[in-house]
């Protein structure tokens, strides 16, 4: 883990938990599927946060009190790294890469990027696809024998694009699991759908009645948050995600 990011463990960590990822992104899909699953696991406390001066110089209140704005929560089978603000295109590597690092030293079982891909005429679409891509083979088969769409061909870009990444290149089981979302809008409806295909593949139980009952009240939250995100997405050419690769032979 890089000196210039340290991760302060406040509690007992547990050893071969699932490790999920939540960061702000298109549809801010990954901050509410996250923000929701804090709220609905029992005993899904803090148990660690970041500590950076890459980090802008803020602090979050919750009930009157400070936190870090990149904090981990877990309980004995669950780990939820969460950012509740932007992270700039210039920090981002080694944030992930600190997060992905201390993830390995706790030897979680797999680490899962909860996120979204931005759809053109969103507002016309009613049944939202989750679509996944893995770090290994052997990760995508069994993505596949769940019954998850697989994104054969793309471009992601993002902390789930620098998690697989990483992940991939030692080996590490990690999954992507992306949501069709507004690309400038936070949606709710499609951070209730990665829940779900998030069930099917690691079967953790989640409710999303609360989450689709708040959906207005949470788009309305979330507006700065969304705004400061899209400002940061544009410098990582996060519209590259509409284009179709080209290959070479």
């Amino acid at each position: 883990m890089s000196d210039e990011v340290k991760i302060i463990e406040k509690k007992e960590i547990p050893s071969g938990a699932i490790m999920l990822y939540g960061f702000p992104d298109v549809g801010l899909v990954g901050v509410i599927a996250a923000s929701h699953l804090i709220s609905e696991f029992k005993g899904l406390g803090e148990v660690a946060y970041m500590d950076s001066k890459l980090l802008p110089p803020l602090i979050v209140l919750h009930e009157g009190l400070p936190h870090s704005p990149i904090r981990i929560f877990g309980n004995h089978n669950v780990l939820l790294a969460v950012s509740e603000t932007a992270i700039s295109a210039d920090t981002i590597y080694p944030i992930m890469n600190a997060l992905i690092d201390w993830g390995k030293s706790k030897d979680v079982k797999v680490m899962i990027s909860l996120s979204g891909i931005p759809i053109q005429d969103r507002q016309n679409v009613q049944e939202l696809k989750v679509f996944a891509a893995a770090s290994t083979p052997e990760m995508l088969k069994m993505v596949k024998e769940k019954g998850t769409e697989i994104m054969n061909e793309g471009y992601m870009v993002g902390p789930q694009a620098i998690m697989l990444q990483q992940c991939a290149k030692t080996g590490l089981p990690a999954i992507t699991l992306l949501a069709q979302c507004f690309p400038n809008y936070p949606d709710p409806e499609a951070a209730a759908e990665v829940l779900k295909e998030l069930e099917k593949i690691t079967a953790l139980k989640v409710d999303v009645s609360k989450l689709l009952d708040k959906g207005e009240e949470i788009r309305l939250r979330a507006r700065d948050v969304m705004r400061r995100t899209q400002q940061e997405m544009s410098k990582m050419k996060k519209t590259q995600e509409y284009d179709i690769p080209l290959y070479v032979s």
